[in-house]
């Protein structure tokens, strides 16, 4: 699924891969043509285990910390330096397993800090539009924010 849009004078992709989650690298290099992008134009917005829930964290690159998404974003591509935004899921509890915590439903208090932490990852991406890459990492990545 793809959306394009013109924001503060620069185009704007928002895709969203129908592949399987650790396939979504495939749909990589057609996407950046059709959309004449380069990896440094990129942002990866995934979840992350070791966020606590609602938290998010903007970096320029890394490795795939385990998430097999980014495994396959960063095979397609042949590196590792795009930038990602993390939005914390935290770990499961421990009767719970992670495949379950990932795809199951979450609590009421949790869909409200992820719904929060969506909102803030969507203001910080619109903010990179406009402000240099260390202010929004700045602001994103603070700990009571």
């Amino acid at each position: 699924m793809l959306g394009r849009e013109e924001i503060e004078g620069t185009d704007f992709a928002v895709a969203k891969p129908l592949t399987f989650m650790n396939r979504s690298g495939e749909v990589m290099l057609p996407l950046m043509r059709v959309c004449s992008m380069t990896v440094s134009d990129l942002i990866i917005v995934c979840d992350h285990l070791d966020l606590p829930p609602g938290q998010c964290r903007l970096k320029r690159k890394g490795s795939s910390a385990g998430h097999n998404g980014l495994k396959s974003v960063i095979h397609a591509l042949g590196t590792e330096y795009f930038m990602r935004l993390y939005i914390g899921i935290g770990r499961p509890k421990s009767y719970i397993s992670v495949i379950e915590h990932v795809l199951g439903d979450p609590d009421r208090e949790e869909s409200i800090l992820y719904e929060t932490a969506v909102e803030q990852a969507a203001q910080g991406i619109l903010k990179l539009l406009t402000e240099p890459v260390e202010y929004v990492m700045n602001e994103i990545n603070r700990k009571d924010g």
